[in-house]
């Protein structure tokens, strides 16, 4: 296992870390998996023997359920792993059972605490945004948490740039505690994240956790055009990640399969090791179903891509050069820092727009 430094912390995170969604199997969550005490345990030994040091949660993961779960499984070594949860999304039926509010987050973190079996969560997300909470409020609430002892570390999740900015300037202005790192979506098939957030990434020190970097398993190599396993959360009728153009994402996976056989290894192996060269990339939040696929996974972190073969994969799977950054590619370029290059590193074949 390889280790990075998450963001401007001085915290060090396993490049892969371990995902509970498939814990407690409870009302949608079943759709991706049904996974109690015995088999949690079984796939947390798995990754903590391979070295990975990160388990991620939430409190609507199954309802709480894969929380008590985790401290379940975690009974005994809590000590060697970071433990990560999150709050926001809506949990009960009451107008106050969702979102960041200084009641709802500090009550949510408490039960979280008490499902987990510890005093501390090192790692606190807000999962969602909530534009009708002042920002103001919720850092205040995350400070009172951490000053108590109960949250190591904050970040955020499934934030636009625009948000994770006005967070980052409420705290540092109020002297507030920042995010350390922002936990999104982002693989060879969605790459938006390049435009905002990995920029953001590099230049405020906002070291990026990846969830579902196989998205959902449709880059593991397991599916085709025409075909879905019987077992996948796909013929379950999961519908997350979207994908808007079928046809270019199976022009990955071709691309994926075909370096892939030339390496003897995954087409998972591949995704994954391309996501660990991107820039601001600190750990990649993978699941699984059986043992396997986190072995797998994990041997990705020592998977070493030539550049040929990340420009075809590059190349296949680059967004569209949206403004202003093409007017920046043609007149900015020699002005252009590290968090530009972010970015624009994956144009530089590109002429003049």
């Amino acid at each position: 296992m390889k280790y990075r430094t998450l963001g401007r912390s001085g915290l060090k995170v396993s490049a892969i870390s371990m995902g509970t969604f498939s814990f407690g199997g409870v009302g949608d969550f079943a759709k991706v998996a049904n996974h109690g005490v015995p088999e949690a345990r079984r796939l947390a030994d798995v990754c903590l023997d391979g070295g990975v040091n990160v388990i991620d949660t939430a409190n609507m993961y199954s309802l709480g359920r894969s929380e008590e779960i985790v401290g379940e499984v975690l009974e005994g070594r809590r000590e060697r792993v970071l433990l990560t949860s999150k709050a926001r999304m809506r949990i009960g039926d009451g107008p106050n059972d969702e979102g960041v509010s200084r009641y709802h987050l500090i009550r949510e973190c408490e039960k979280s605490l008490k499902r987990l079996r510890t005093d501390h969560i090192d790692i606190y997300f807000l999962h969602e945004w909530d534009g009708t909470t002042p920002l103001e409020e919720t850092l205040s609430a995350l400070d009172a948490l951490m000053r108590a002892g109960k949250i190591r570390y904050i970040g955020c999740s499934n934030y636009s740039g625009w948000q994770v900015m006005k967070a980052l300037g409420i705290a540092d202005a109020s002297k507030l505690p920042r995010f350390v790192t922002q936990q999104i979506h982002y693989t060879l098939e969605a790459r938006e994240a390049e435009y905002e957030l990995l920029p953001i990434a590099v230049d405020q020190g906002v070291g990026v956790m990846v969830w579902s970097p196989l998205a959902a398993g449709l880059l593991s190599g397991r599916f085709d055009r025409d075909t879905f396993p019987a077992d996948s959360r796909q013929a379950a009728g999961w519908s997350e990640p979207p994908i808007r153009d079928a046809e270019r994402l199976w022009s990955i996976v071709d691309v994926l399969k075909d370096i892939a056989a030339a390496r003897g290894v995954s087409a998972a192996q591949i995704a994954l090791a391309w996501t660990l060269t991107r820039p601001g990339i600190a750990s990649l939040v993978v699941g699984g179903t059986e043992d396997s696929h986190f072995t797998d996974n994990i041997a990705a972190v020592d998977l070493e891509l030539t550049a040929e073969e990340l420009d075809r994969l590059n190349l296949v799977s680059r967004p569209p050069y949206i403004y202003p950054y093409w007017h920046q590619h043609n007149f900015a370029r020699d002005r252009f820092s590290p968090a530009d290059w972010a970015l624009h590193a994956s144009y530089e074949d590109v002429g003049k727009v």
